[in-house]
């Protein structure tokens, strides 16, 4: 085996409903948007991630935009396939090789995937060559990332709303105790954002803008410390067709939020319930840990507190803590065995 060592890389991918993310050699060397364009008339994929982003909502009726993943799983197998290709092609230290190596990969998915949405993802890496494929769940992998030790007979819990799915596990003795996986998460409050809007302000806007909106002033609650200053917003009117403008603070994006809020609260509140007694008691004492890009909305932390009367800590990278575990569990697979899925 090891002289055909040189012959295999190594990749770790977290294969996100808004955003993919892949570590080579302990880099992270894609962070891009799930996204692919295809012309309609070649059925080519055209472009993917960023270029993709850029077109989106914006194409004439050859191009398509889409979006491979929904809710944490592969909904688009074809363009999802072609996506993770074109995404490892550009890996820069496998563009200098003459052939493409083969690959042992270690991909994360949500812990409430079905066995049918597991053989997708591992086929679809199996295609673009992937000789050795490992899966690994999202909270095991958001836990690592953070810095847990996931070995220890100790209850932790994480909670990790990403792009389509809120993943929220209890996590002892390198396994998940209990978990309940929610499809409330950023895509929902993208959408509570265009719904509000709509309803409101009579102003028909996109998804890019809505995304905008959420990270610029998006906010759980409707008392902030430091609140961030109020945002024009550009779209068409609905009543008279024109293109129009207005100005919404925080404030409102909390009030079109609360509900999708309220969903993931109740969730928390019934992993909990769920919790054994000595879990419980570990969980009192160390808190709850947040990740993934959901976690940076502001005040979650503070109002999930409030609810749980538990401390809420932020991962200090929240957008790769998941791909940072699954770094970490792909270079030491042997100590991680347990807990990946062959």
């Amino acid at each position: 085996m090891g002289f055909f060592d040189f012959l295999t890389e190594n990749i770790a991918i977290d294969l996100g409903t808004a955003n993919t993310l892949i570590i080579h050699n302990d880099n992270v060397v894609v962070d891009s948007p799930s996204i692919v364009a295809r012309d309609r008339v070649t059925n080519k994929i055209i472009a993917v991630g960023h270029e993709a982003a850029l077109m989106q909502g914006k194409t004439h009726e050859n191009i398509k935009t889409i979006r491979p993943l929904k809710d944490g799983v592969i909904a688009d197998f074809d363009a999802s396939e072609q996506m993770i290709s074109m995404f490892i092609k550009n890996i820069p230290a496998l563009k200098k090789r003459f052939f493409t190596p083969a690959l042992r990969m270690v991909i994360c998915i949500p812990s409430g995937i079905t066995e049918v949405e597991m053989r997708a993802v591992r086929e679809s890496a199996e295609r673009v060559n992937g000789k050795e494929v490992y899966l690994i769940h999202e909270p095991m992998a958001a836990a690592i990332g953070i810095g847990v030790n996931i070995m220890q007979p100790k209850g932790n819990m994480i909670i990790d709303i990403g792009g389509g799915t809120t993943e929220i596990a209890v996590i002892a003795l390198s396994g998940i105790v209990c978990d309940k996986s929610v499809k409330v998460a950023g895509d929902v409050f993208t959408n509570d954002i265009i719904y509000y809007m709509r309803t409101q302000h009579n102003l028909y806007v996109g998804e890019r803008t809505a995304e905008r909106v959420k990270i610029l002033i998006g906010s759980a609650l409707e008392e902030l410390e430091n609140p961030p200053e109020d945002m024009t917003v550009q779209g068409r009117d609905l009543l008279t067709g024109k293109p129009k403008e207005t100005v919404i603070s925080y404030r409102e994006i909390a009030k079109a939020l609360d509900k999708s809020i309220i969903r993931i609260e109740d969730s928390v509140m019934e992993t909990l319930s769920q919790t054994p007694p000595e879990l419980a008691a570990d969980i009192y004492n160390t808190g709850v840990y947040l990740a993934g890009g959901g976690s940076m909305l502001r005040g979650l932390d503070k109002r999930l507190s409030q609810k749980t009367d538990l401390p809420i800590f932020i991962a200090e990278d929240p957008l790769r803590a998941v791909v940072r575990g699954t770094g970490i569990a792909l270079k030491n697979i042997d100590q991680y065995k347990t807990i990946l899925v062959k």
